[in-house]
């Protein structure tokens, strides 16, 4: 077992390896630069006889971003050439393959959120949105399927909505139709026009198996577009939506579709007939795996 000792060594000094296959983004380092400024360096960069950064290239970059002169280093002399790369790579590695507890850590981020701390807790590495899903998840208890669970259909005599109702809500507009109708976006929209959508079609994927929980509980299936479309039908299904939201927009509005990733061919498709301008791709990185995934 070899010793371990921190030193201070001014920051130039420290060199990195050209050769440091790990990259980090300016926010990743400004993240750990606000951590060392709040909690200080507790995290020793790890160098070679000569010098060069082993693993810590972010904490130097960070460190220097705070404005440290010196920063904290354990020089390893004793590894070969060939253990310091594989400790460079496993160093960064190796704290991917950790997992969360969702439940404690919602707790902790509970408790913080219910002091006056003189810090922004985004300095964790979660987003505030993040955050509050996750504190929201332990308040509402009951986080299986059971929570959005449909009822099923009420008989004929019973139904409440029906096809064409229509709310005022001022100044909203609420409309029970369909979105392939174009009549149906005319007694919606009433002769205005929007500058925005925000739609969320369905995806063309069985409801069970995909959407559905791991209980008891199992969804209905769409009324359309619940995996019964061939390529081509769905492609058609999307063209014709989008056209009727064009249709009730004003030139320049900007139309916010989601899809899942099997089906953005498709949507890309009626897109590309539909639009002038695909303006961005958004990609929401979840932190667990969606049903249907690998």
């Amino acid at each position: 077992m070899n010793d371990i000792e921190i030193e201070w060594r001014p920051i130039g000094s420290v060199e990195p390896n050209p050769r440091n296959p790990r990259t980090h983004s300016r926010q990743q380092v400004r993240l750990i630069a606000d951590s060392i400024r709040q909690f200080g360096f507790v995290n020793p960069i790890l160098i070679d006889e000569a010098d060069r950064i082993i693993a810590g290239h972010a904490r130097r970059e960070a460190a220097e971003r705070a404005g440290f002169e010196t920063v904290p280093v354990i020089r390893l002399s004793h590894l070969t050439e060939h253990q310091k790369r594989a400790l460079a790579i496993a160093d960064n590695k190796l704290p991917e393959n950790a997992g969360w507890n969702d439940a404690l850590l919602a707790q902790e981020f509970k408790i913080l959120s219910e002091v006056d701390v003189d810090f922004d807790v985004t300095i964790t590495g979660f987003e505030t949105a993040e955050i509050d899903l996750l504190i929201e998840g332990l308040n509402s208890g009951e986080t299986d399927a059971r929570a959005d669970a449909l009822p099923e259909p009420l008989p004929e005599d019973e139904v409440i909505v029906r096809r064409g109702d229509l709310w005022l809500l001022e100044p909203h507009r609420l409309l029970c139709g369909n979105a392939l109708n174009t009549a149906d976006f005319d007694r919606l929209m009433a002769g205005q026009a929007t500058q925005m959508v925000f739609t969320d079609p369905p995806y063309n994927v069985p409801i069970d198996g995909h959407v559905s929980g791991l209980g008891a509980i199992r969804h209905r299936d769409f009324a359309m577009a619940s995996g019964e479309m061939s390529e081509a039908q769905f492609t058609a299904f999307l063209g014709c939506a989008l056209a009727n939201l064009v249709a009730h927009c004003l030139d320049g509005s900007i139309h916010f579709v989601c899809i899942d990733w099997r089906h953005i061919g498709e949507l890309s498709t009626a897109g590309r007939e539909t639009y002038t301008e695909l303006k961005n791709l958004c990609v929401w990185n979840k932190t667990n795996a969606g049903m249907g995934s690998f």
